[in-house]
């Protein structure tokens, strides 16, 4: 996928989500807030699925991994402690005439230079060595940080010990269940703790439709290692990452790629991070993260709140606090990187047609089907059987009678549906039905005792 072309393609893209329930603009009948999008019924679905999917792989199928489900709402002493008060901040610079507030970084890149690497007052010099203006053509001020995370209020009191945050990251609901976890299960060393859940940040220019959101929603795993053991776990979990995202979710290889953080990119905490960067339409951008965090975080919780964060080690026979490898990705930006990536134009039949060519296991109809004519009640009554015959054994099956088959056609390749089903009056006289495949528009005749297991076995 190229650059060139990005905005258009945006736009075809965004479009096909709203028109076809992907996703809807937030608060859309009042203007809309920046920085929110609602998933509608079909991008809740491809939601789950790679929720699903990454917590069968990641969880399930493990037996070193430990789910939780920690609270969005958090003591603000664990923000204190983590330095996220101080520290969780992006470069802020603001138009000196209207005072409209952007990302020095983002001003940069529009201008074609590389922020990657810059400190503060590098970004600074940059603007103001380029005569670098704001979009409405005014001057810019001083390059500042701006905490990104959102406070609020707990309870009736309105003094600062009432301040409290939405969580800016699910990461630190693990480190804080840590001890009770290796009170309840005693699990041995290594070890992960998963969770899913939604994570707030104050955006200060959200942008690329859901790339950069307010309002989003991670996959995180805190991962507890033996300090000398780093490397190989840190090599085995982005291998992991590598498979889950090019074989498990179908994203093509050729536009996922490595980057290594430089010492002065990496956040302090890290001795080493890797994103895989996704060829997005509007460019090359971090998917998913993979930080070694070494001990900082049990560290600096048991630091702060007084409670003992060792672990013993029953192989070593001494009491230590672990080391941690992080593999975090944002569901949102999975998402886009999945419609991106599956989005098609070519022609076929009597026209050019748009389709979506997910994996079959992400896609979030499986199969469609369809009765020849819908003012046939002989057609209609044996399409209502074939489909209850195949929900009861694959997830995710539609029925569609609105329309010719031709538009059905094109209405289920836009949303990416693998296969679609006709029953028609041949069916009525032999029991076979028509099996469509989305990306070669391939008809075939086949008998409805064998529908279930040829469709399930092209499922994966």
């Amino acid at each position: 996928m190229k650059k060139d072309g990005g905005n258009e393609l945006m736009e075809k893209i965004i479009s096909l989500c709203k028109r076809r329930g992907f996703v809807y603009q937030g608060s859309e009948i009042y203007g809309g807030l920046a920085g929110t999008w609602d998933y509608g019924p079909l991008g809740v679905t491809l939601k789950k699925n790679i929720k699903d999917l990454w917590w069968k792989n990641f969880v399930e199928d493990r037996e070193d991994m430990y789910g939780v489900d920690a609270a969005i709402l958090m003591n603000s002493k664990v923000w204190e402690a983590t330095g996220h008060i101080a520290t969780f901040t992006d470069p802020l610079v603001e138009d000196l005439k209207t005072k409209r507030r952007y990302r020095a970084d983002h001003l940069l890149e529009e201008n074609g230079i590389d922020p990657k690497g810059m400190t503060l007052a590098q970004m600074d010099s940059e603007i103001k060595s380029h005569h670098l203006k704001s979009p409405d053509k005014n001057g810019l001020g001083d390059v500042k940080q701006f905490n990104m995370m959102f406070s609020t209020k707990a309870g009736a009191m309105d003094d600062s010990s009432a301040t409290v945050y939405l969580r800016p990251e699910t990461a630190q609901g693990m480190f804080v269940n840590f001890k009770n976890v290796i009170d309840s299960f005693h699990p041995k060393l290594p070890f992960g703790l998963a969770q899913i859940g939604k994570a707030f940040r104050n955006e200060i220019t959200p942008r690329d439709f859901i790339f950069r959101l307010r309002e989003l929603e991670q996959m995180e795993i805190e991962y507890f290692i033996r300090p000398e053991e780093w490397q190989k776990q840190f090599e085995g979990w982005l291998s992991n990452i590598k498979d889950f995202l090019i074989n498990k979710l179908g994203l093509d290889k050729s536009h996922i790629h490595e980057y290594e953080h430089s010492e002065e990119e990496r956040s302090f905490y890290s001795k080493k991070t890797v994103d895989l960067e996704f060829d997005y339409p509007f460019g090359q951008k971090e998917l998913h993260g993979l930080a070694y965090r070494t001990d900082y975080d049990l560290k600096k919780h048991s630091e702060y709140s007084g409670a003992s964060l060792e672990y013993i080690d029953d192989v070593e026979n001494k009491r230590v606090i672990p080391h941690v490898i992080e593999p975090a990705v944002g569901v949102d930006r999975i998402f886009l990187a999945l419609i991106c990536d599956a989005y098609r134009e070519d022609k076929m039949g009597d026209g050019d047609r748009v389709y979506l060519k997910f994996k079959p296991s992400v896609a979030p109809v499986k199969v469609a089907i369809f009765p020849l004519l819908k003012n046939k009640p002989e057609l209609v009554d044996k399409a209502r059987e074939v489909f209850g015959m195949l929900k009861r054994e694959i997830p995710q099956v539609t029925f569609d009678d609105n329309g010719n088959i031709g538009k059905r056609y094109r209405r289920q390749d836009e949303i990416g549906t693998p296969f679609c089903v006709t029953i028609d009056f041949d069916t009525l006289n032999n029991n076979t039905v028509t099996l469509r495949d989305r990306d070669s528009g391939q008809q075939e005749r086949i008998k409805i005792e064998e529908l279930n297991s040829k469709i399930k076995a092209r499922l994966q």
